[in-house]
């Protein structure tokens, strides 16, 4: 069946409490087709699911709940079940959940878990936040390089449980630094007596515990690995972040990136699960900010009121103005921002790159400046001079549109904020301001002698 019908089968079952049903529907289907199926149903309905699955079962859903949905069911639970369900997660997706929680909350649940379970989590836990400290796991598995590989392939068969990958095993020393990396597959097709030392080549790549996660997730893409691991100061591996939780974090920062382009704050659940209330304290803030700076263009358009009455036609090219100011800037720093976040170019390259947007940003003002000059001619009755002054306005106001969206992103990263609070709406209101100033400083500049009172 498809999910959408095995999905109506469930309500229905659960809404006739025939439990037993419900637990042969859920029988063969894969964690993460369960938890879609417990996220669709009424929230007086997920409990009833959850607890309806086989203890083991039960944790290994639980993970792929967003920390929301995993904090209601845990309000639904009693200790003994939310003992079970969260000693049985990874230590990385046990942390991931409590670094969500209240401080409170977090603390009742620490008191839950077995003491070695509550050692490891407080110890994840010490890293800062947003660390790769916090996102790696230290289940995994480490031979030495004296071993041979038949000893070693005996090790994993017998560890094979507590690692979260097999797929990379790390070669360590008595004293835990980490001396190099090998797969699987070099254990594999290499013969049983051979020492690990001959399969060693020393390169590998880690990453400091204290590393922000964005830099493990350049590392993973850079390099192409399953698995990356993490290390102290002093090369001692401590644990390892797999290649899921890559890409949990990947998607979390370019959710966080769009929704910071859009000038709305960091939505860390489903806009289905979102309450009103919540929406509206993301976007208040940043349309509040962006009302307070786009007062700056009434009071420019107030100042220059008397040029406006005198030649009309300027008012109707003003909607053009705000429109393309805005539009150059939002291209340019959609650009920077994202080859910023995928770290294409480095905050040091920008006067390289400050050159090339200009000349790009040049051949675009004069490419729209002549269409508008013909416009210009159009509307204003043949006036040759209004339509220069329009495409004049028009040139200047591309380049300095696409000048400040390039550069924002730039001055953000310097002052250790995201670049994508160069959000669209913002670098279009900033633009709006200096776009009107220009096109009204040059029509006063080039159509004074348009205006009363003075001769040509």
């Amino acid at each position: 069946m498809e999910l959408d019908e095995i999905l109506e089968r469930l309500a229905a079952l659960l809404d006739q409490r025939r439990w037993t049903e419900v637990r042969q529907t859920l029988d063969g289907l894969p964690v993460q087709d369960i938890a879609w199926l417990i996220l669709q149903l009424e929230k007086s309905r997920r409990i009833f699911l959850f607890k309806l699955l086989p203890r083991g079962r039960a944790s290994e859903v639980f993970a792929y709940l967003s920390a929301e949905n995993q904090d209601d069911l845990l309000q639904d639970m009693t200790d003994q079940e939310t003992r079970e369900v969260i000693a049985g997660l990874s230590p990385d997706d046990r942390t991931a959940l409590f670094e969500e929680l209240p401080a409170q909350v977090t603390q009742r649940l620490l008191e839950l878990l077995p003491p070695g379970a509550q050692r490891e989590t407080r110890q994840l836990l010490g890293y800062p936040e947003e660390s790769v400290g916090r996102l790696m796991t230290p289940d995994y598995l480490a031979v030495r390089a004296d071993w041979t590989v038949a000893r070693c392939l005996q090790h994993i068969r017998n560890h094979r449980e507590k690692a979260e990958t097999v797929n990379v095993i790390y070669v360590t020393n008595p004293q835990g630094r980490l001396l190099d990396a090998l797969t699987i597959r070099q254990l594999i097709v290499a013969e049983p007596e051979t020492e690990i030392e001959a399969l060693m080549d020393h390169h590998f790549v880690c990453v400091s515990a204290f590393e922000d996660r964005e830099k493990a997730v350049e590392t993973v893409q850079h390099y192409d690995l399953t698995a990356l691991p993490v290390v102290d100061s002093d090369g001692i591996l401590l644990g390892i972040v797999t290649l899921d939780d890559i890409m949990d974090v990947a998607e979390l920062e370019a959710t966080e990136d769009f929704h910071k382009m859009g000038s709305v704050s960091a939505l860390n659940l489903s806009m289905r699960d979102a309450k009103p209330s919540l929406l509206y304290r993301r976007r208040v803030g940043w349309l509040l900010i962006l009302v307070a700076i786009n007062l700056f263009s009434g009071q420019i358009i107030a100042a220059y009121e008397e040029i406006i009455e005198a030649i009309f036609v300027l008012a109707l090219f003003m909607p053009l103005v705000v429109d393309t100011s805005g539009n150059a800037g939002t291209q340019s720093a959609t650009l920077m921002v994202r080859a910023l976040a995928t770290g294409d170019v480095k905050p040091k390259d920008w006067l390289r790159l400050w050159g090339k947007e200009a000349s790009v940003a040049l051949a675009l003002g004069v490419t729209i400046g002549a269409a508008v000059w013909l416009i210009g001619l159009w509307r204003a009755d043949g006036d040759f001079d209004i339509a220069i002054a329009m495409a004049a306005a028009m040139v200047l106001v591309v380049f300095m549109g696409s000048m400040i969206g390039m550069l924002l992103p730039f001055i953000l990263t310097r002052f250790n904020l995201d670049p994508a609070t160069a959000s669209a709406p913002l670098i279009t209101s900033i633009a709006d301001v200096a776009g009107f100033l220009i096109y009204f400083a040059v029509a006063a500049a080039m159509l004074s002698h348009l205006l009363p009172g003075t001769t040509s």
